[in-house]
Parts: structure tokens; C-alpha cells; sequence
């Protein structure tokens, strides 16, 4: 729900004369949240809307489309032609040095940059220094209040017990000389949310051998592997309640269908484990001595034990990603890689932490969820993190 009051606080605690949100035909999704504007919601037009760090906010809105803004306060500005537009972006923006927009210089993150460069180039035009809006949007997309966090934690429980499920089925079929498969082990996991009510955006990866060695593997049936003793599985599942604005749990485990682990997957594992909990005690340190983190430092700290290892070709993709009512949310996510994520670890934020080793043969990866509450306590979730390869059929 928009906040003016909140809004124009976070304004001044950043040291910003105001936040010039502004979409076309839904192009920025950061701006459209913001207002609250419904997924149906869609214009055809280009506006903007103002908030100054002070005062009252600003519209500026196309004639046929004038009461787009109707339901966020402020006053109105309509244009028609194109130089109408122009000039009402200048009056809106007129007094102001230093705004936020959803523009990140080189398109350096581009989960938070969704505003095109010309309409950057048109804003500073009116000698205004534009900075990113990502720790902005963080404030009002990325922050859980209590009942989100009361919901992470219902999820978490029902995607930490999918793994007794999933792993149970497996043993006991193997064992029995059932044949099942990738696929079969997926229907398994989605009828265990359905019974708790927990629910995901899409199905769950069950990867067999070769298979997870692929970070975004996804199962199809007549294509999926059959799963045997002697295979290395790795899963990765993510819910959420089905309640309104609940927030997800996202994991991954693995596992060995046999009686006794061999040492190249309880090897790698260890590297993997290491780098996550090098992760994990870089958020709890530097809170615990009150010093700002980004993103990228925890990505960091994670990245430079597998690559200590000889093994940092193997991990190809960044070390997390927020969490929220998606299961990719819009707060910081822990990069150094694929991008330098300045934005700032917040208090209320939720993010993974999934360090992996990915080998043409098998791949290994450990995912927790991090959460970092209002008194800056860093909480680990969906159980204990996973110590070493889980044996099933001892």
C-alpha cells in the first residue's frame, strides 16, 4: 500500500530532494508497486509521478488517460503533445538537485534499472543528478512486516519436510525395485505442498546425476531420468503459503541413493558447504558490528572459498537472490558476479545463500534462506543447514 509518509522519511534519510517514478505501458514494475497499482492496471501512456523529499507530490498524465493517478495524492499536471511532456517533466523535477530513479549507470543492475536511457537523458536535461532507486525499492518491496515473517517460516517448515518426503520415496522404491523418475519424485513434492498448503510458481528441480550439473535443469516427462541406486540427486524446491502476500522458502539439498557416500560427492560437498557458511558468517558479523553490507561482499566471501579450492570456473552463477512474495524478489541479491550489487543488506530482507560446483558428471549445491530481522538478528531457515551428501539407503 502506498505510504507518502514513510516514502518521503526513506527520501530524507538518503539525502534526496525527491523520487521521480515513471512507467510506459508497464515497462517498470518498480514504479507501478510503489503506487500499488494493480497487475490490471495498464496504461497506454507515459507518466510520472513525483514525490518530493517535502511537500506535496506531483502528476504528470496524459489527456486521455488523466485520471490514471487519480487514486496516489497530489496535484495534476496533463499533457497532450510531446513538448507538453517535456516541459511538465521540468516542472517537475524544477528545484531539485539529487533524485532517485530506477536507472543504475551502465545498466549495472539491471533488476533495478527500468528506465529507458533517453527518458534518463530527458530528466537531465533540467541539471538534476539522477542516483539508482535500489535501496529505495528495498525499503517498500523488500521488507517483510511480522505476519510475512510468521508465513517464510510456515513455508519453511513444509519445504524442509518435503525433503523427508521426497527422499523417503526414493529409498523405499529403490528398495522395493519400483521404477521411478525424476518426474515421479517432482508429483511427489507437489502433492506434499498441496497437503500442507504451501504452493510454488512452478515445479520443483529433481536432478539426477549429469543432470545436476545444470544449475536450471528442468524435468519433462519422456525426457527425465530414471532414478537408481547408485545415483547422486540433488533437489531444489521453493513454496509459499497460500495466503495473501506471502513470501516463499527456497532450498536445495542432495543426496546419494545408496549405503555409503562416495568421497568425490562428500569432497565437493564440503567445499560447497564451507563457502555457504563463509557467507552466512559474513551477514552475522557485520551486523553484529553494525557495519553497512552489499550484496556483493557476501558474494565475496562465499566466492573465495571455492575458488581457494581450484574450483571457481565450477560455480557459474551468483551466491543469492532476494526473497519475497516471488521467489526472485526486488531486494539485494548476494552478487559479485553477474553484477556488482551496491544495494545494501536491510534490515526485514530475505535473501539465499546457494554457493554450487557444477561438474559435467554431477553438481553440488547447498541453499538456505538468510533473514535479517528488525533488530538486525541474522536467522537461518528451513532447518539445519545440510552437514555432509545424505545416504538413503543405510
Amino acid at each position: 500500500m502506498f505510504d507518502l509518509t514513510r516514502i518521503q522519511s526513506a527520501l530524507r534519510d538518503e539525502g534526496l530532494d525527491g523520487w521521480l517514478l515513471y512507467d510506459f505501458r508497464g515497462l517498470n514494475v518498480l514504479a507501478r508497486r510503489i503506487l500499488g497499482m494493480a497487475d490490471t492496471h495498464m496504461l497506454s501512456r507515459r507518466w510520472f509521478y513525483f514525490i518530493p523529499a517535502q511537500g506535496e507530490p506531483r502528476k504528470l498524465v496524459h489527456r486521455i488517460e488523466s485520471a490514471s493517478l487519480d487514486g496516489v495524492p497530489g496535484s495534476k499536471g496533463v499533457y497532450l503533445r510531446w513538448q507538453e511532456l517535456e516541459a511538465g517533466v521540468g516542472a517537475l523535477v524544477a528545484g531539485t538537485k539529487r533524485i532517485a530513479m530506477e536507472y543504475v549507470p551502465r545498466n549495472a543492475n539491471p533488476y533495478v534499472s527500468r528506465v529507458d536511457a533517453g527518458t534518463i537523458e530527458l530528466v537531465r536535461s533540467f541539471g538534476v543528478d539522477i542516483v539508482p532507486s535500489g535501496d529505495l525499492i528495498q525499503r517498500f518491496e523488500a521488507c517483510w512486516d511480522d505476519d510475512q515473517w510468521a508465513m517464510h517460516l510456515e513455508a519453511a517448515k513444509h519445504t524442509r519436510s518435503a525433503y523427508d518426503a521426497a527422499f523417503g520415496f526414493i529409498a523405499d522404491n529403490v528398495r522395493k525395485k519400483n521404477p521411478i523418475r525424476e518426474t515421479t519424485v517432482q508429483k511427489v513434492i507437489l502433492d506434499h505442498f498441496e497437503k500442507n498448503g504451501v504452493a510454488a510458481d512452478h515445479a520443483p528441480i529433481v536432478a539426477v546425476g549429469p543432470h545436476s550439473g545444470d544449475p536450471h535443469y528442468e524435468p519433462a516427462a519422456g525426457k527425465d531420468a530414471p532414478i537408481v541406486e547408485g545415483d547422486f540427486v540433488l533437489i531444489d524446491l521453493w513454496a509459499k503459503c497460500k495466503k495473501p502476500r506471502a513470501v516463499y522458502s527456497d532450498l536445495t539439498r542432495v543426496a546419494f541413493v545408496g549405503k555409503e557416500v562416495p568421497k568425490k560427492y562428500q569432497d565437493i560437498f564440503a567445499i560447497v558447504a564451507a563457502a555457504r557458511d563463509a557467507a552466512i558468517a559474513k551477514v552475522k558479523s557485520a551486523f553484529a558490528a553494525k557495519q553497512p553490507l552489499k550484496g556483493w561482499e557476501v558474494d565475496n566471501a562465499c566466492r573465495a572459498v571455492i575458488e581457494k579450492a581450484g574450483y571457481g570456473e565450477y560455480f557459474v552463477h551468483r551466491t543469492g537472490h532476494s526473497i519475497g512474495q516471488e521467489v526472485h524478489g526486488n531486494g539485494a541479491n548476494i552478487d559479485g558476479l553477474e553484477t556488482r550489487d551496491d544495494r545494501r543488506i536491510l534490515p526485514r530482507t530475505c535473501f539465499s545463500v546457494e554457493p554450487g560446483i557444477y561438474l559435467p558428471e554431477f553438481g553440488i549445491r547447498s541453499e538456505v534462506d538468510v533473514f535479517v530481522d528488525a533488530n538486525e538478528v541474522v536467522h537461518v531457515t528451513g532447518g539445519e543447514p545440510q552437514t555432509s551428501v545424505l545416504a538413503l539407503l543405510t
